[in-house]
């Protein structure tokens, strides 16, 4: 079983991830996870906090001669800001902001300064993620599988890429600071941030995250934590401030009779074809060989300069709650952190289908089938 696990704070000294079960052999270049990270610290719409950290990642276990051997893999990144922040004194947070964690988490663990709750729950966790998916695409890439994505929609602005193909839509997107593949949309999501900004106020958006070259069957129809859906809709919803998911056009298919959902199968080799993919690649809980296609959707962040009503935990009266610093619009790096947890998932499934100490022998047996 591949697994991960994160550790840190967001103005603590590092962030660290430990992940086990990678198979051996694995090249692991900490340029290509940096690059990752690089991608999700831009994007049009990030705040402050991306200029004072340059996040690279340190491996600090697992590798020999940049191959793993089989042992868990240690990744550490520094919080340069923690430099700013270790010798302040912050008074306790009593004010709950409205869309966070602070009230629930606060009360779950009897927590006096809100500030406890928000250094873990905060967005910056996501940069260990990034730096465990660039590992997993690796993996994923060894078998011929890319993960990619693209940003569909940024507040009430959404693009027009219904005619344009997939693998187009993906690279395009790669050369937009708001990840988008419609070069007009993508103006006038820089203008509604912009109006964002001078507003006070800050915004959400539609993600498309796709993995392309995944082999038939992976995850399973036999119980229901094995679908790979399932476990697909898990991981992208554990994302700060993602609050959807669909697979394929899950909510246009909800609207149409079966006989216009359903891809239907046509002769192919070596297996049947399809001529469309309403199915968003997954059918019976399981990859069905079509790209697979998730939708999600991210609230806007809220924290905002725009004050919003809470109550004073302390007195129990009604107060505006305070500005922490923040992104006016983080969707295109939240792009970024959907391909990781994409990648993290069909990672473990594929090493669950097809087993191997050895990268070298998953490869045999998913490329070369033997």
């Amino acid at each position: 079983m591949l697994r991960f696990l994160t550790a840190g704070e967001s103005h603590g000294p590092a962030l660290t991830a430990i992940v086990e079960g990678l198979p051996a052999g694995l090249a692991v270049d900490t340029d290509e996870i940096n690059h990752e990270l690089q991608r999700r610290q831009g994007g049009y719409g990030r705040g402050g906090r991306q200029r004072i950290e340059r996040d690279e990642v340190r491996v600090l276990a697992g590798l020999a001669q940049g191959q793993t051997i089989g042992a868990p893999l240690a990744l550490l990144i520094a919080n340069r800001d923690w430099e700013n922040w270790r010798e302040r004194d912050v008074p306790a947070w009593t004010r709950p902001r409205p869309g966070h964690a602070d009230l629930p988490g606060s009360i779950k663990y009897g927590l006096d300064d809100l500030r406890l709750v928000a250094e873990r729950a905060s967005a910056r966790e996501t940069a260990a993620r990034v730096a465990v998916g660039a590992v997993c695409k690796a993996l994923l890439r060894a078998v011929n599988v890319e993960v990619g994505s693209y940003v569909e929609a940024i507040g009430a602005v959404a693009a027009q890429v219904e005619q344009m193909p997939l693998e187009e839509r993906l690279t395009l997107a790669a050369q937009s600071d708001v990840a988008c593949p419609d070069a007009d949309a993508a103006g006038r999501m820089r203008a509604a941030i912009d109006q964002a900004r001078k507003d006070g106020d800050s915004l959400g958006g539609v993600i498309v995250v796709v993995a392309r070259g995944v082999p038939i069957g992976l995850g399973s129809h036999v119980q229901w934590d094995r679908r790979l859906d399932g476990r697909i809709a898990q991981a992208l919803m554990s994302i700060q401030a993602i609050k959807g998911v669909e697979i394929g056009p899950a909510f246009e298919n909800a609207r149409l009779p079966g006989t216009v959902v359903h891809d239907q199968l046509y002769p192919g080799s070596p297996h049947p074809r399809r001529a469309h993919n309403r199915a968003g690649g997954l059918e019976g809980g399981m990859s069905n060989g079509e790209p697979i296609v998730a939708r999600i959707a991210m609230k806007p962040i809220p924290t905002t300069v725009h004050a919003l009503d809470t109550v004073d935990l302390t007195t129990g009266e009604p107060v505006a709650t305070q500005y922490q610093r923040s992104d006016v619009c983080a969707v295109p790096a939240a792009a970024v952190v959907a391909e990781a947890m994409l990648a993290w998932v069909l990672a473990d499934a594929l090493l669950e289908s097809y087993g191997g100490d050895r990268v070298d022998a998953l490869v045999r047996r998913v490329v070369d089938g033997r």
